[in-house]
This record gives structure tokens, sequence and C-alpha cells, in this order.
């Protein structure tokens, strides 16, 4: 066993199979009106590995909705390898089975929304599920385990899903789907030249954005006009006052998990150059800071380029000296 696989194990979640898991697993093996017992076996360690990750969640207070997982749907588990669980409000997890080895098969069905994959190992002759670690995406064939990551950062992926419900969703970008305030770059931008700092981005997706540098006086968050509608009407004179810049975000998929994305930020109202001192920065999921760039003298545009795989969270900072505005996104 290699030391990859050897981490994963070591950080894996052993939970009992209860009598009531078992109990499931064998009424849906023998109720889905099937004979062969490759089709038995497989609804019987589908279920376990459901239970499993659902007595974990239950564990952890996240929500779960059994009856609206295709799991639990016998229609579902007779035609279809059926091995997911639905997460109230964020979606439906894949909980992949094994029994020992080193290799999760991942079948071709899965359909291409779900938020995760748990590979479980399920030991029936001591009656124990051992969550091994997740993927976000997986791609169907032979998962080695050691590809997994390590269950301790499973929590964090979902807090990430959480929080992308109130973010832009860049993949949504693809089929012309725009949040509101993301405009063109010729309606943001005059005299329109930023072609030429996209230039090699020719088969982009970009989309641009005025955004407003400002401090909410009473919790010293940042503030837009999206949200000033729930500010009192005084709040929009200080946002429409305070100094503004035009944020553009260019994507551009390179293969089905990951996208190249390049954001920048220019001057607006006819200025030639951005303030002194503006800092331009990207953060990951967990708020630390992955790229920076500040604003010299003179400067028109500054620019940020980087890779992100789908599904993964990150911000976009800009900051000067007080001010500070995030914008929030999902690759």
């Amino acid at each position: 066993m290699n030391n990859s696989t050897e981490n994963i194990r070591e950080k894996s979640i052993p939970l009992p199979i209860t009598a009531a898991a078992l109990r499931l697993a064998q009424k849906f093996s023998n109720l889905d009106g099937v004979t062969s017992p490759e089709k038995k076996e497989q609804v019987y360690f589908n279920t376990l590995a459901v239970c499993a990750v659902k007595d974990y969640l239950e564990m952890m207070d996240i929500p779960t909705d059994l009856n609206a997982s295709d799991s639990w749907n016998a229609a579902m588990r007779l035609y279809t390898d059926a091995a997911d669980l639905k997460l109230t409000q964020l979606g439906h997890l894949e909980c992949r089975p094994l029994k020992s080895g080193k290799f999760c098969y991942i079948p071709l069905e899965i359909p291409d929304d779900r938020i995760g994959l748990v590979a479980v190992e399920i030991d029936i002759q001591r009656q124990e599920a051992t969550l091994l670690g997740f993927m976000k995406t997986a791609m169907a064939g032979d998962l080695a385990i050691d590809k997994l990551q390590s269950f301790d950062k499973f929590i964090q992926h979902l807090d990430c899903l959480e929080r992308s419900r109130k973010t832009v969703q860049l993949r949504q970008w693809l089929h012309n789907i725009f949040e509101a305030g993301w405009q063109s770059v010729e309606d943001i931008l005059v005299p329109k030249e930023p072609h030429l700092a996209f230039r090699r981005y020719s088969s982009a997706v970009v989309r641009a954005k005025i955004i407003h540098l400002t401090a909410d006086i009473s919790d010293k968050a940042s503030a837009t006009l999206d949200s000033v509608q729930e500010k009192p009407n005084f709040w929009r004179g200080v946002i429409e006052a305070a100094p503004a810049v035009a944020l553009l975000v260019a994507i551009e998929p390179t293969t089905d998990t990951e996208t190249n994305i390049k954001v920048q930020v220019h001057p607006t109202s006819g200025a030639d150059s951005l303030p002194l001192n503006l800092t331009l920065k990207v953060t990951d999921g967990e708020g630390k800071t992955v790229m920076e760039a500040c604003a010299g003298s003179g400067n028109g545009y500054m620019t940020l380029e980087f890779a992100a795989d789908r599904g993964e969270c990150f911000s976009v900072v800009v900051k000067l000296k007080e001010l500070c505005i995030a914008e929030n996104f999902s690759a």
C-alpha cells in the first residue's frame, strides 16, 4: 500500500452498520423485482453505503432527504445503479460502495449534476462502513482510492456549496445566463479598449461589472449597488459617491472539469489609470489569498489569471485603503 493510500485510510471515518440499515438493504434487495444475484448484491451494498453517509451527516447536523434520493426510488434502483443521497437544498451526493482493495467502481450513468462523491468501504463481516474520502467530480470507471481527497475536506466542500448559492455561477455564463449587474464589456467601459487585454481570450465568455468601493458603517462589511435596496435610502448616495472601478471576468473551459479564469480591474468615468495602491487579489474557499496585484502610478489596469476546477469556490477582492469589496464565484 502506498503512502497516499495509507494517508487516506488514516483520515477515514469508520462507522458501525446499524441493524436498521441492514434491514433496509435486505428489504430493498429482495423487493426490487430482480432475481439476479449480481443485482441483489448491488442494491444491498448501495443501500448500506447511502445509510452510512446519512448517519454521518446527521451527526454533523447536515439535513438530508432520503425520500428525494434516486436510491430510495424502487424504479431507479431496479433500472439503474443508484447510490445517491439528497442533501437538502444542496443536491445529490453519490455514495459509492467498495468491498475492499484500492479501487471504487463509478458507473457510467451517474448524472452530471452530482455535488460530489463519497467512497464507502463496506465490511459485512465486521458490520462496519468506512467513509474513505470524497471527490468533487468523478469519471466513470475504477476510481483509485489514493486519488480521493481526505474526508476532513468534505465539510469544507459542503460549506462552499452552501455559499455558492449566493455566488456568481460561472458555468451558467456558458449558457448565456448572467446574474444582475454583469454586463457586456462594451456597455461598461468607455473608451472600448478592453479587447487589447483580452486579445488571446477570443473564445472566452467575458462580462463586466461596476463596483463601488465602500464600507458599511454598521457592520464594516463591504457593500455594492446590488445590496443597497436592503439599506436605508441615504446609503445609496454614499455608495454612488464612493470610488468605482470596473471588474472584468473572462472564463474559458479547457476540459470538462477545469476552466481558465482571468480577472481584471479597469478605471471608470474616463480615468486614465487606477487609484494608486488599489489591490486586486484572489482568495480560495477558505479565505486564503492565492494571488495578488497592486496598482502603481499610472497603471491602466491590473490582471490576475488562474485555473479553477469545476465547482471550486473563490473570491475576487478589490481593496483601496480601508475600502473593500469581494465578489464570490463558483467555477
